[in-house]
């Protein structure tokens, strides 16, 4: 009887996560497979980016024109040729873009809009203590950083309070309006920062690109 009931709850493990909302902090995971830019609708200009963002010494780069992603050192010599935004864990540099957070959580309601948002875009700068590549030291106060461009704005997409242990992930739910360096506009937003299974790192990022009214 034991085996039996032993087996039975072992079975119900994989169903346990929408039992319990929350328990996991999900980050409304969904299951995803393969990487980079894994859907695109040419009827809107809608897609949906999923990258591996766990690796600390990474940064992933995105090119939403050719819709590629490139998985590079932190040196900027290592970075392709062609990029639009750049991805390490989850700090965000551009390649020359200026960004605004919207008070829009949808990209339908962005859309809908019918224009690019007024406000102050936030260009990159460069920092020597953002870009975190060496967490080892971590309990002695010794945390390793990396010299980069980085976007504050974009970097809003998720809120990571290291106050309390484990640390609190809270997402801001907002779309972010990015003028490119080449005079066209993307609108992008986070809309999970882990796998299906809660390893955290892996980011879901929804897009528009070209934004056209």
């Amino acid at each position: 009887m034991k085996r039996l009931f032993l087996i039975a709850f072992l079975a119900l493990l994989p169903s346990c996560n929408g039992i319990f909302p929350g328990i996991y902090d999900s980050g409304e995971s969904d299951l995803v497979t393969g990487y980079g830019f894994i859907a695109h609708n040419p009827s809107d200009n809608s897609g949906k980016v999923y990258i591996d963002a766990t690796d600390y010494t990474k940064w992933v780069y995105l090119d939403f024109h050719g819709r590629t992603a490139v998985t590079a050192g932190m040196s900027e010599e290592e970075a392709p040729a062609e990029w639009d935004i750049a991805v390490h864990r989850y700090d965000v540099k551009t390649n020359g873009a200026a960004v605004l957070e919207t008070g829009i959580t949808g990209l339908e309601l962005f859309m809908s809009s019918g224009k690019m948002p007024e406000g102050e875009y936030v260009e990159d700068e460069w920092t020597t203590e953002k870009i975190i590549v060496d967490m080892s030291g971590m309990m002695d106060g010794n945390i390793g950083y990396s010299e980069s461009w980085y976007n504050s704005e974009l970097s809003k997409w998720l809120k990571v309070d290291t106050s309390t242990m484990p640390p609190l992930y809270s997402m801001s739910h907002k779309v972010y309006a990015v003028k490119l360096a080449d005079g066209s506009n993307l609108a992008l937003k986070l809309s999970n920062y882990m796998d299906a299974s809660g390893v955290k790192g892996f980011m879901t990022i929804d897009y528009v690109y070209p934004v056209e009214f």
